[in-house]
């Protein structure tokens, strides 16, 4: 009887004091998040509850599994295990507090500065550190784990010893993932993009959306998703729209007629930015900046706060100003001329002129002979 009440009496034991200590902690957690609403802290602690319990589950386990008397054939390979328990709960556990303290502080340093550049910075170094943070704890984990083996203690002294080599070898094979990694590092404290930057790479123009050390995503306006390299923004040129603030100047190109309504462009442009809620205001322009013997190019300058309303004050402004000139100046459109030729004034009877005149109307007049 004995036998069988006491691993009943340790297991049951440590579950239910595990979960009354879970309890617990969640309960003060939970009351210290409304006596504190103004931080996150407290909520963000309440996530790892999980890996705290089994932190706790596995803890109480290894030390009072002797006095189980259960498995007894089997100890070594069940203590072992509850150890690996052990390790990876703690590891999953410092994470999810790391988080937690992480995230707080940007989210005090969100709401106490109002520059939307800085903040996406300190949220680009926020992702990263996060993402180092938990590489370098599960490979400590990771590593503990493989120390319980005695025989992986034993190959330590080799594995040390050939350390060197091996290092040499990694860092050849792993050249790029190398390369990447010190480009995300580059990019989070350099400065050089932020999430949510609006960026052009390779022509495609989109917002970056995910930094990681190793790739960067950029959406694009029409919801598709490119992933590039971190190096590559290290090494090649692109454009950062966003760069040293979001204001933003665009251009529309009109082709028209020569014959077309400069002035009254103008007029009719300052009309329709005022009826455009993009428009920030700013300024705006319109002059004539290139002619062809068909043609005039007309280019409008008009400015917005962000990438998105420039994207929007430019379409509304090309089809509002075409539809005007193609209800109230049809002739200022680009069309094709199909007038007769106007021929110079005679350069005198000798000239070039009657003697290109003459031969035409030789060509004009009648065949009678075969000759």
């Amino acid at each position: 009887m004995e036998n069988v009440l006491r691993p009943v009496i340790v297991v049951g034991g440590t579950v239910v004091l595990t979960l009354l200590i879970g309890w617990a902690t969640d309960v003060l957690l939970r009351k210290a998040n409304c006596r504190h609403p103004e931080t996150p802290l407290w909520d963000l602690l309440r996530r790892g509850r999980v890996p705290y319990q089994l932190v706790l589950c596995a803890a109480l386990l290894r030390g009072s599994y002797a006095q189980a008397k259960l498995l007894e054939a089997h100890r070594v390979g069940v203590g072992r295990t509850l150890t690996l328990v052990l390790i990876g709960a703690a590891a999953w556990l410092v994470i999810r507090i790391a988080s937690a303290v992480v995230e707080t502080s940007y989210t005090r340093y969100a709401r106490a500065h109002h520059d939307a550049a800085r903040v996406r910075r300190v949220r680009t170094q926020v992702s990263l550190i996060m993402r180092v943070v938990a590489a370098v704890v599960g490979v400590v984990s990771v590593a503990a784990m493989l120390l319980t083996f005695p025989a992986m203690r034993a190959a330590g002294a080799s594995l040390l010893a050939s350390a060197g080599i091996l290092g040499i070898v990694a860092g050849v094979a792993a050249q790029s993932t190398l390369a990447n990694l010190f480009a995300g590092l580059q990019i989070a404290f350099g400065d050089m993009v932020r999430i949510g930057d609006t960026v052009v790479v390779d022509g495609e123009w989109g917002t970056v959306d995910e930094i990681t050390l190793t790739f960067l995503t950029v959406r694009t306006w029409d919801e598709r998703r490119i992933t590039m390299p971190v190096s590559y923004f290290t090494s090649k040129p692109f454009e950062n729209w966003s760069r040293g603030g979001s204001q933003m100047t665009g251009i529309v190109y009109f082709h028209l007629d020569h014959s077309a309504p400069v002035e009254a462009m103008r007029t009719r442009l300052r009309d329709f930015l005022r009826e455009c809620p993009a428009w920030d205001g700013r300024d705006y322009a319109l002059a004539v900046t290139d002619s062809t013997p068909n043609t005039m190019q007309v280019r409008a300058l008009v400015t917005a706060k962000d990438a998105s309303d420039i994207w929007t004050v430019r379409v509304t402004v090309r089809e509002q100003m075409i539809r005007w000139l193609a209800e109230e100046h049809p002739y200022a459109l680009p069309r094709v001329n199909t007038a007769e030729a106007v021929l110079p004034p005679a350069a005198g009877r000798n000239g070039h002129t009657e003697t290109g005149a003459a031969v035409h109307r030789a060509f004009e007049q009648p065949r009678t002979g075969r000759g």
